[in-house]
């Protein structure tokens, strides 16, 4: 099975890189877009069967050690 976390910033967050980002896009001629928001992308591969306490142990990982809820949001998919 695999997880995907996506991490980034919370919308009441400035994001510098993001800006930073949208001022390159921009200068490339790509005045249409308004916005960018840069974030994480994380997969792991897991085992086990146990759906529901995999979840939850993915939701303590996520929490404790690939984001900082102060300042991000965190998205968990599994497949």
């Amino acid at each position: 099975m695999k997880a995907i976390v996506t991490v980034t910033p919370k919308k009441s967050i400035l994001d510098p890189q993001g800006d930073a980002v949208r001022k390159a896009i921009h200068h490339l001629g790509m005045e249409c877009v308004e916005s960018v928001r840069v974030g994480k992308h994380i997969e792991l591969e897991i085992s086990g069967t146990n759906l529901e306490k995999t979840r939850e142990k993915l939701d303590q990982v996520a929490k404790e050690l690939l984001s900082n809820p102060v300042i991000e949001d965190y998205k968990i998919e599994i497949q």
